[in-house]
């Protein structure tokens, strides 16, 4: 796991410059720095090294291939390099092994079959930069379901690439202004989706894409990103499809429920295995929910010792999910560690997170998710996470209740609709808030009244079930965005289309293929690498993937119960009242602390006059979300964090031209 950097120009690249761009990544990769130009001094590639596999100089970067063809910036792991090793050696295309890091096997792949039959050979996570000496060109590619970052663009005079913005904004003469599609996109989805990114100009390389880039293409700006196919000397295509392995298993569904059940605990065992591999120390995140435990279950299935597990705890009554995660640990007897924080640690974290994200990022449970990466990070180099489960297997709760609501209301007539859908629209969230925990066995789903009441209002224009779960994703839905200079209308449409599938399946799919990359995986990327611990995904294993497709709806939703083919796999290892309550997030509790400790600090952000200064956002409907909040009568914390994480990566300098 590394931080890599580059940068192409029309004349040679600076040393300093190089070096500066690089040594911003010093927290992705605190072991080793390396620097490397091409003859002509106009190509560099840069990188920072996190030492996980082979823990010499052997593994040192930028590093060469054995034909000399190839030079590579590899940030990631691949988890089946001996695999790959043994492949090569079986068709006697292996070189002389210097060292036994995965990018030496990486290297040796791509000068034995290409670098696109590499990429769907190798299983793992990554972002790549490979400079092709002899035909002069730059590929950048990015892992299936991208869990490694990688941007590009043009900026200062270069064509620049890197792990985080931060690198390619140190670049001198930085002046990319503010993409103010991407800011709304920011408040209404609280992400800034790929390709997209904060500034004009830069961009975020897709999911499972290999870009291939002349010198002279690289060195010829552009206001866009690049397009699928050939143009002008660059070539952008996809070496994997997330859609065709969801459409094929459609197809091709497992005849009976335990056949399905066999097989993905196969698939996940062997993924687990796999990505346990380091030859630093490794251990897991137990929240104690689903997919965490399952992980943590068959990692110690899987292992000869006794396994390290992490979690996080809060003061706050209400959003304790360390006692789970402590009962979990004990049934499984882990080497468990904990942590219980107040609301002045959390609050600490929320300054740095601007830097830390290089963009505004408004999930806010990267304050928890940085704690206890920092908190692992004293014991293990390594994580394994269990993100990834809801996506493949049906474990959000819209997947229920969207579906639900619509059948409900598409049954009435629409004045019927319109009538009972207003009336339940101006309860208060208070009140939805009360029903919500009762059904909840007295614990407090998040937002559960904001997101009630903006359902009932989306059921009253809805035309379909895709402008229902739009309105999920969607904090400014029937509103005009805030942003100024804009389309205030405008928004970012679904991508849903998987062939002829269920509702919940296309939900999940475009959940699998913007929520979790543009979300869950850069709130844990940058989470965790901000302290130098390397995350690890065993549900994004694409084997895996392939299997989840197969699994039909019915077994992945059953009733009332979501992921259930997950839970008769656990259930196997541990007693299911363990696990018997309702689904909670990694949830602070920002309501409450925007009326309380945070109401200052946030006061000043959406100070009216000083926004309309600044000239991106109309701060009358801003405000007036803000001062039903602090009433009590909506629950807008979402909404809210949205805006304040722009308004304070905005105060730290964030828009520079």
């Amino acid at each position: 796991m590394c931080g890599i950097a580059g940068a192409i120009g029309t004349r040679p690249v600076d040393l300093q410059v190089a070096t500066t761009m690089r040594d911003s990544l010093a927290h992705r990769g605190p072991d080793d720095a390396g620097l490397w130009r091409s003859d002509d001094g106009r190509v560099a590639l840069l990188h920072r090294r996190l030492s996980i596999i082979d823990l010499s100089p052997l593994g040192h970067q930028p590093m060469a291939s054995a034909s000399g063809r190839y030079r590579i910036a590899f940030n990631g792991e691949i988890y089946d390099h001996r695999a790959i090793r043994a492949e090569l050696a079986a068709e006697r295309k292996a070189p002389q092994w210097r060292g036994h890091s995965d990018t030496e096997t990486l290297l040796a792949a791509i000068d034995a079959w290409g670098l696109a039959q590499a990429l769907r050979r190798a299983t793992g996570m990554f972002a790549i930069a490979l400079w092709d000496r002899r035909d002069r060109t730059l590929s950048l590619a990015r892992d299936r379901f991208g869990e490694k970052p990688l941007y590009y663009g043009w900026a200062g005079g270069v064509f620049a690439f890197a792990s985080e913005l931060g690198a390619i904004r140190s670049l001198p003469g930085f002046d990319n202004p503010v993409d103010r599609s991407a800011l709304s996109s920011l408040l209404s989805r609280t992400t800034i989706p790929c390709p997209q990114s904060i500034y004009r100009g830069i961009f975020k390389l897709p999911p499972a894409s290999l870009l291939t880039l002349t010198i002279d293409a690289a060195c010829a700006p552009r206001t866009a990103p690049f397009a699928d196919g050939a143009h002008d000397g660059a070539t952008l295509a996809s070496y994997w499809s997330y859609r065709a392995v969801v459409q094929d298993g459609l197809a091709d569904p497992f005849e009976t429920e335990e056949d399905g059940i066999a097989a993905v605990e196969a698939a996940l065992s062997a993924a687990i295995v796999r990505q346990s591999v380091a030859d630093v120390p490794v251990g897991a995140f137990l929240s104690g929910g689903l997919d965490s435990s399952t992980v943590v279950a068959l990692y110690q299935a899987a292992s000869r010792g006794t396994i390290r597990t992490f979690s996080i705890g809060f003061e706050e009554a209400g959003f304790d999910e360390a006692v789970y995660a402590r009962a979990v640990a004990r049934h499984f007897g882990t080497e468990h560690h904990e942590l219980y924080i107040g609301a002045a640690e959390a609050l600490a974290v929320i300054p740095r997170l601007a830097a830390m994200y290089g963009e505004p990022f408004a999930d806010s449970s990267a304050v928890p998710t940085h704690l206890v990466s920092a908190f692992a990070r004293q014991h293990v180099t390594v994580a394994l996470s269990g993100d990834g489960g809801d996506e493949l297997f049906g474990g959000y709760n819209r997947y229920l209740h969207a579906m639900r609501l619509w059948r409900a209301f598409a049954r009435l007539p629409a004045g019927v609709r319109r009538v009972a859908a207003s009336g339940g629209a101006r309860l208060p969230d208070a009140v939805w808030n009360a029903i919500g925990a009762v059904a909840a066995g007295g614990r407090r789903p998040p937002a559960f009244g904001s997101k009630v009441r903006k359902t009932l209002r989306t059921a009253i224009a809805a035309r379909g079930f895709d402008d229902v779960f739009a309105s999920l994703l969607d904090e400014w839905h029937l509103a005009a965005t805030p942003v100024l200079g804009i389309d205030a209308h405008a928004r970012r449409p679904l991508d849903m289309e998987v062939g002829a599938a269920p509702d919940a399946v296309r939900m999940m799919f475009n959940d699998a293929t913007t929520y979790l990359p543009d979300d869950i995986l850069t709130k844990v990327d940058r989470a965790a690498m901000a302290v130098g611990l390397e995350t690890r995904v065993p549900f994004l294993d694409h084997h895996l993937a392939a299997v989840a497709a197969r699994v039909p709806l019915s077994r992945k939703i059953v009733g009332s119960s979501t992921k259930h083919v997950l839970r008769q796999i656990l259930y196997r290892h541990a007693p299911r009242t363990l696990f018997e309550r309702p689904k909670a997030g990694f949830a602070l509790p920002l309501g409450a602390w925007l009326r309380g400790p945070l109401r200052d600090w946030a006061e000043d952000l959406l100070d009216p006059s000083r926004m309309r200064q600044e000239g991106y956002l109309d701060p009358a409907p801003i405000r007036q979300r803000w001062e039903r909040h602090l009433a009590g009568s909506t629950e807008d914390s979402p909404a809210l964090w949205a805006v304040l994480m722009f308004q304070a990566w905005l105060r730290q300098g964030g828009a520079v031209g």
